[in-house]
């Protein structure tokens, strides 16, 4: 076992240094040709050892929980940097099985029908809110923020995206009437409602979004302006001026993409706009993180531009315009943009 890990690691470490304790106490050491980062990180069990092989994207998360991989005088973000920094094209013969059956399978696993949703959603949206606290803006904003400068600090940035979005959906008037398809806890609706004067139904699968949502629209006397329901996009049955959906797409899953755009379609009107935003990957179509599809987004999945535009046009959409904010370097793989789609009716 120690021979297979040796052998992949001495492939995979391109760039940077790799120090490896092994169960056994002894140290293996993996430097690439390039300069980079430094790490080192202890697997303490045979268990852990043999699972990095079998399926390192899930069993290196799954080790540093249980405590049976750590880092030694470093941190986690030190290790990160470092698998990050040589993680592209170096996948070896098991992880690309592994892989290839994920892809396979991937329909089944992100077969979001209703019931399926709402229990991705519990999984992840349902918890205290003071975990989101701890990394969210005092609005919640849950997807990437937009920086025009370098010194803005996170609510600017997150208050700059939702003016963005707002552009593009062309609030032109007051009294339009907006859906907010995955409203989170309502920030942008409220915003929509304050700034731009919509009327705005923002609806969720989360409960505990809902309750906070709800009150927030209490809170700032906007309960005749904007309202909040517990309600699955497949289940609406009116139509609205304008359609925003932001970091809502990624849980929609594969095998529903074609009715979610329908549902776009007929839930607009003649001369609505609609906009998706989404991560994005930077890659061909592929599968998930097994660590991320187990412990954080169960269905989730973020699509390739190749897998979107397909569907859009079958609904009978026009895509006017796309727009990717790059999120990280280029230099990283994966889920790494995230993706403006203004879609509007034919008329």
């Amino acid at each position: 076992m120690v021979f297979l890990l040796d052998q992949v690691l001495k492939r995979f470490i391109k760039a940077g240094v790799l120090d490896v304790i092994l169960p056994d106490g002894t140290k293996r050491h993996y430097q690439g040709k390039q300069p980079g980062p430094f790490a080192t990180i202890h697997v303490k069990t045979e268990k852990a050892l043999k699972a990095l092989l079998l399926n390192s994207g899930l069993a290196f998360g799954e080790g540093w929980m249980d405590g049976e991989i750590v880092a030694v005088d470093c941190s986690l973000e030190d290790v990160l940097g470092v698998l990050m920094l040589n993680i592209q094209g170096s996948h070896h013969f098991l992880n690309r099985l592994e892989e290839k059956a994920r892809f396979i399978t991937r329909f089944f696993r992100q077969w979001n029908n209703q019931r399926r949703s709402r229990h991705n959603v519990a999984h992840h949206y349902d918890l205290n809110g003071a975990l989101y606290d701890l990394f969210l803006d005092k609005d919640r904003q849950y997807s990437c923020a937009y920086f025009t400068s370098d010194d803005m600090s996170l609510e600017e940035a997150q208050l700059a995206k939702k003016r963005h979005i707002a552009a593009k959906l062309r609030l032109d008037r007051p009294g339009l009437e907006v859906l907010d398809i995955g409203c989170g806890w309502g920030g942008m609706a409220l915003t929509l409602a304050k700034e731009f004067g919509a009327k705005v139904t923002g609806i969720t699968l989360s409960r505990e979004q809902l309750q906070v949502a709800q009150q927030r629209a209490r809170d700032e006397g906007l309960e005749g302006q904007v309202q909040f329901l517990l309600r699955d996009y497949r289940t609406l049955n009116r139509q609205f001026d304008r359609i925003v959906s932001v970091g809502m797409f990624e849980h929609v899953g594969i095998g529903q993409y074609d009715i979610y755009f329908r549902t776009v379609r007929q839930a607009l009107r003649p001369d609505g706009i609609a906009l998706v935003h989404s991560i994005g990957r930077m890659d061909c179509p592929g599968s998930t993180n097994p660590w991320l599809d187990k412990y954080i987004f169960p269905g989730g999945y973020s699509p390739a531009l190749s897998e979107v535009l397909p569907s859009i046009e079958r609904a009978g959409l026009w895509m006017t315009d796309c727009e990717i904010l790059s999120c990280i370097t280029p230099r990283q793989s994966g889920s790494g943009e995230s993706v403006l789609l203004p879609i509007a009716t034919g008329s």
